[in-house]
């Protein structure tokens, strides 16, 4: 089990795990964010949300400082002070823009009539009834860089058809807590978490312990990825099957306080 002093590096998803699926409350996690602070442990937020609204919780969690990684892994953001960075915040992206990913969705549901709504189809409202978000957070999570959250209307069978047609245009389709995300093929967690794990040991010139926490399906890479995983309960029945076997541990918490119960589960003090 790691210590506290440990070279650590945590990769975290947000709703569901670190934030309330219901709030987007915290306070649970609170003192193991004070702990990890304490010992300049990196706290890298890996989620779904887009850059504008990881930006918002990265200043409110007191986390600016460090990297995060947005859109399932389509994005890394760069803290100003990143070695070699001469922006104030340099982004990149990896796989397609949002652009073209939603000239490819609006193709193929003309080409095919597959039964689904993106967060490009619809308005801000919409967005709110669909995530519980106020018209500010909603009208953020709308700011898409490099790829498009959905919601599924049609039926299994054309989800399949669905996916084969965004892999023949080298996007992929991952199921997340609320939504089903389309991305670059290359994007995801998994990917981005190796990269900044291998920056981090390219600055640091030692071994690094790396722990990873999420509740959804499209956190498996994220947590594969990772020395240590702790599987959040969520508010789903989606199986959650891993590789890094014994250190895995499985919350019987949802949220904040499942995101406690595995550091406490992980780390020693």
């Amino acid at each position: 089990m790691p210590y506290l002093d440990d070279n650590l590096l945590v990769f975290t998803d947000l709703d569901g795990s670190l934030l309330d699926h219901h709030s987007y409350d915290w306070q649970p996690a609170q003192a193991w964010l004070d702990r990890l602070g304490s010992a300049k442990v990196p706290v890298i937020l890996t989620t779904s949300k887009t850059s504008a609204e990881v930006a918002t919780v990265q200043k409110q969690l007191q986390l600016t400082h460090y990297p995060f990684i947005a859109e399932n892994g389509a994005l890394i953001k760069l803290p100003a002070d990143w070695p070699g960075n001469s922006d104030d915040v340099s982004g990149h992206i990896i796989g397609n823009s949002y652009s073209e990913i939603r000239q490819t969705l609006v193709s193929l549901r003309q080409r095919y009539d597959f039964e689904f709504r993106g967060f490009g189809d619809v308005s801000k409202q919409q967005v709110m009834d669909w995530t519980g978000l106020s018209l500010e957070n909603a009208a953020l999570a709308m700011q898409r860089e490099a790829s498009e959250p959905l919601i599924w209307f049609g039926s299994d069978f054309d989800l399949a058809h669905f996916e084969k047609c965004l892999q023949a245009e080298n996007l992929s389709l991952t199921r997340g807590g609320r939504f089903w995300h389309v991305a670059g093929r290359e994007a995801g967690k998994g990917s981005a978490v190796h990269w900044l794990t291998g920056q981090y040991r390219q600055q640091r010139d030692q071994p690094l312990v790396t722990i990873g926490l999420g509740d959804g399906p499209n956190d498996i890479g994220m947590l594969n990825a990772t020395d240590y995983a702790v599987v959040i309960l969520g508010h789903h029945d989606h199986a959650m099957p891993l590789d890094n076997g014994e250190n895995v541990y499985r919350t019987r918490q949802h949220g904040p306080q499942g995101w406690k119960e595995g550091l406490d589960h992980f780390i020693t003090l």
